[in-house]
């Protein structure tokens, strides 16, 4: 089973490389924004209790997330693996993931880092905002605030996955279908 944990910078072109690595490997992509949202809309009660916490403003615990997680895995046995998007964020969770996995004898095949500058980032961005119209794009300020989030949270999940010799960055400068051949050969496939 080939499962990927995709990480890049608001602006790396992630999801679009999600999108072709989903049609090329057919895995099923995790994100738990995505999850959550699906739990809370079908009323289960992970996502009741997700709710609950969400409503005070508290982040939802990582031990809801990973039986969230759990559950989409095991309710997708058919699936020739995962892309986790979004998550893990901390090295607690990366564990509680790993543990998660290897209860059901599977494990993180690489964490694929898609890195692309922080000025190029912000033009990405920007563009993405004309095009897209998204609010969360178009503020300079608030660019550099994610990217400075994402540079913080990443440099600790990288040393992890380092650390298990999973770790692979990815040149995200060049053409989609360059990166994808980048990704490809990372993958050695």
């Amino acid at each position: 089973m080939l499962n990927l944990i995709l990480f890049g910078a608001p602006g790396a072109g992630k999801g679009t490389q999600a999108a072709k690595m989903i049609e090329m490997y057919k895995l099923v992509h995790l994100s738990t924004g995505d999850i959550l949202r699906a739990e809370i809309a079908a009323g289960t009660e992970l996502g009741l209790k997700a709710q609950k916490i969400m409503a005070t403003g508290d982040l939802v615990p990582d031990e809801v997330v990973i039986a969230m997680i759990e559950n989409k895995i095991d309710n997708n046995k058919e699936a020739n693996g995962f892309i986790f998007d979004g998550f893990p964020r901390t090295t607690q969770q990366a564990k509680a993931l790993d543990e998660m996995l290897a209860k059901k004898n599977e494990q993180i095949t690489k964490m694929l880092a898609i890195e692309v500058d922080a000025d190029e980032l912000r033009t990405r961005l920007l563009k993405r905002a004309e095009i897209e119209n998204r609010p969360d794009d178009k503020d300079i300020n608030v660019i550099n605030n994610r990217i400075k989030v994402y540079s913080e949270k990443t440099a600790i999940l990288a040393e992890y996955y380092q650390k298990q010799g999973k770790f692979q960055p990815i040149n995200g400068i060049g053409d989609i279908d360059e990166i994808f051949d980048r990704i490809n050969k990372a993958l050695e496939i």
